[in-house]
């Protein structure tokens, strides 16, 4: 039972974000001056983000393809270069480390709950390593 209420709740909060606009937040914020070299590590960070308060990769999926990769190809021209590919890669890896992170995410609900362990804890003892990873994957984001 305490699963369900979890995963009823995040349901509940992604909606009160898809009313809230968040959103048409993110892309004002792609849309102010963004430097080509900040893209990538940005779109990393925000579906991350994205991905951790909803508890949905997919969910942050959507809504970062529409919004980044239009800016991503318009900094390569027009054209499918390595930038878009990383951008792609970045909203990726930024929705599955958010997910998988994430309390409220229903795999992770659903690992806690078919090991057997609380909740909390099995997010706790995932987290470090999770973090460790997009950490990582966010420097080498930017050293690229």
């Amino acid at each position: 039972m305490p699963a369900l209420i979890i995963v009823a709740l995040a349901y509940a909060l992604n909606e009160v974000a898809r009313q809230l606009g968040v959103g048409d937040a993110i892309i004002g914020l792609f849309n102010t001056g963004l430097s080509i070299d900040w893209l990538v590590p940005l779109t990393f960070v925000v579906t991350a983000a994205i991905a951790f308060s909803t508890g949905t990769s997919w969910g942050s999926f959507a809504l970062m393809m529409p919004v980044a990769l239009p800016v991503a190809i318009s900094f390569s021209g027009g054209e499918l270069s390595v930038l878009v590919y990383q951008t792609v890669a970045a909203i990726a890896g930024g929705g599955i480390f958010g997910d998988h992170a994430s309390p409220v995410s229903d795999t992770t609900v659903l690992a806690s709950l078919g090991a057997g362990s609380d909740h909390m804890d099995h997010v706790i003892t995932q987290l470090p390593y999770a973090l460790a990873m997009a950490g990582a994957t966010l420097l080498i984001y930017m050293l690229v």
